[in-house]
């Protein structure tokens, strides 16, 4: 009777010995078989180019569920075409929100777009995750806590350019052609503001709307100012656009194009590659054309990647690098998140991520978030374009 009168005792402090599995959190969206997220992507209109993001992101995503999702959830994806129209992005994440009961926006693109729904998603308290733009406003946790950036900050890539230019031709003559919102407004500012006193440098502006079909008088404008060098703030169909109208009119300054319009596939092709030569701009992600990569094991995977679940797309197109390692960014984070997947639990992991390096970021650039500083990426390395692919040159440079 002894002995069996132990065994109950003996099985409840083995019971008590046990960790205690740690309950399951869900905010809406979140099940224990699904993440489901939304976001919004110009897939049509005037920055057309950028849907290739959305496509790679989708086609991560596919991949990461047939693989066995996150956690065991499979990420479902609900992704709208905005096209580029700020109240048309109010009106698609306004559905995400409070028809499809999405756990988070991720990757919204657009500085125009983003701005239009910044205040509405703070407000809700739904996470404005991985924001694609490269503005200075998705780094300000004290006013807006669930708005994150992705990419390097505009004023930062500025602030390198007016360096590298005050450093190598002190004397220029510099013009500039930008969009005229806030995407263009914020890149200019940190131009001039590190420029300082000289400033006086700039000989000419020139702005173009979105919705314009041609920004071809405003470089001939630009030309006839006598300016030696050009900072050229545009999105992709326009920067193509600049760099065939520089080269028709036989205008050969040094010509800096902002990152968000480097792509060899979407912009520098269209634009005929022999007009591309020289062309400065920068990077934090590997490029797909860089001979050095060709045996890289991380370009590998992605090229295999590639292969499989975007037989079509080109490779060329920097588009596809972007989505791919903002897709993994996020996964990373909702791996952090366990079985806690509420929005304030994504938001905390979203900003304590440390020395995190994506496979396809450039070696030693490398992701730090925290509370009280949201800039995901800030280190990035200037690149020359030779014809054939983005040279690389200098050090990786550091800003805030």
């Amino acid at each position: 009777m002894k002995r069996y009168l132990l065994l109950p005792a003996v099985a409840c402090a083995l019971l008590g010995a046990l960790p205690v599995q740690a309950e399951k959190k869900y905010d809406v969206g979140a099940t224990d078989t699904t993440i489901k997220i939304g976001q919004t992507m110009p897939y049509s209109g005037p920055a057309s180019a950028y849907g290739q993001i959305g496509r790679a992101e989708a086609a991560y995503f596919k991949m990461i569920n047939e693989q066995g999702g996150i956690n065991g959830r499979k990420i479902e994806l609900v992704s709208l075409d905005d096209g580029y129209s700020p109240p048309k992005t109010v009106e698609m994440v306004r559905q995400l929100v409070e028809q499809d009961d999405v756990l988070l926006l991720f990757n919204p693109l657009g500085t125009p777009s983003n701005s239009a729904i910044q205040r509405y998603l703070n407000g809700k308290k739904v996470p404005q995750l991985f924001v694609a733009s490269g503005a200075s406003k998705w780094n300000d946790p004290k006013n807006y806590p669930w708005t994150m950036g992705w990419q390097p900050n505009y004023q930062t890539e500025a602030r390198i350019y007016a360096q590298q230019i005050l450093k190598t031709k002190p004397a220029a003559k510099i013009a500039v052609l930008y969009q005229n919102d806030d995407f263009g407004k914020d890149y200019l500012k940190g131009f001039k503001e590190e420029l300082g006193d000289k400033a006086k440098l700039i000989v000419a502006e020139q702005s173009y709307e979105v919705t314009d079909p041609t920004i071809e008088s405003q470089i001939v404008t630009l030309k006839g100012s006598g300016a030696d060098v050009l900072l050229d703030i545009t999105t992709p169909k326009f920067g193509a656009q600049a760099i065939r109208k520089v080269a028709e009119i036989g205008w050969k300054p040094e010509h800096y194009l902002t990152n968000v319009s480097a792509s060899i596939g979407s912009v520098l092709t269209p634009a005929g590659l022999d007009n591309s030569v020289g062309l400065i701009s920068m990077g934090y992600l590997k490029d797909a054309s860089d001979k050095s990569w060709d045996n890289d094991e991380a370009m590998n995977v992605w090229r295999e990647f590639m292969k499989k679940y975007l037989p079509d797309a080109n490779v060329l197109d920097g588009n596809n690098t972007y989505g791919y390692s903002v897709a993994q960014t996020l996964v990373y984070v909702l791996k952090q998140c366990g079985d806690d997947l509420t929005r304030e639990n994504v938001m905390k992991h979203a900003a304590d991520i440390k020395g995190l390096q994506l496979p396809l970021a450039l070696p030693g650039v490398k992701i730090n978030t925290s509370a009280d500083n949201y800039a995901v990426f800030r280190s990035m390395q200037l690149v020359k374009f030779d014809g054939k692919q983005w040279v690389r040159f200098g050090d990786i440079l550091t800003g805030m």
